[in-house]
């Protein structure tokens, strides 16, 4: 997670603020005033950049979206994708994640079931979320024995991602998904 630093700019300070707040405590839990005050910036400030609560939640999922994308293609890079078992440079991938102090499951789940049909904007980045990540799956199966599965693969992992949140350990997720991954 990056750090707020000094220098940034208002936006940015709001943005990660409601990042670390919305990821770590949830999106409904977590109060405007909160992220002001944390953030170090005004009410006018904040509602310069951020009409409404909703507009945030837009722009937090939005940049969650990239940080976690951008973290899943050089974890699975970092692993190995060349990898005569490319499931497995996932299952390491998603141990590094779930291993993180700061996890609380997928962002896009929570925010999903936090809202229930709310605010459509959520559902859509989610599912826009998890359509970009299954095309990432869907490049690493490339050419090799599980082809094709991803979205199998995709519906393992948010399996895995709930399984570890709730039992706040990763490694009975991560072993059923090493076994699943093995029969794929």
């Amino acid at each position: 997670m990056e750090k707020k630093s000094s220098t940034s700019s208002a936006r940015e300070r709001i943005l990660l603020t409601a990042h670390a707040l919305f990821y770590r405590e949830g999106i409904r839990a977590t109060g405007i005033d909160r992220i002001i005050r944390e953030a170090g910036v005004t009410k006018v400030t904040f509602y310069r950049h951020f009409p409404s609560k909703n507009d945030l939640i837009r722009d937090y999922l939005e940049y969650r979206h990239e940080h976690w994308m951008n973290w899943f293609r050089n974890a699975l890079q970092r692993y190995g994708t060349s990898s005569a078992k490319p499931l497995d440079t996932v299952v390491e991938a998603l141990g590094e994640w779930f291993q993180d102090e700061a996890y609380r499951g997928c962002a896009f789940i929570n925010a999903v079931a936090e809202f229930d049909g709310a605010l459509s904007d959520v559902a859509e980045i989610s599912r826009r979320h998890k359509k970009e990540m299954t095309d990432v799956l869907g490049s690493l199966l490339a050419g090799s024995a599980s082809e094709g599965k991803e979205a199998m693969v995709a519906m393992a992992i948010d399996g895995a991602i709930i399984r570890a949140q709730m039992e706040n350990s990763p490694e009975a997720a991560l072993q059923t998904l090493t076994e699943l991954f093995a029969a794929i």
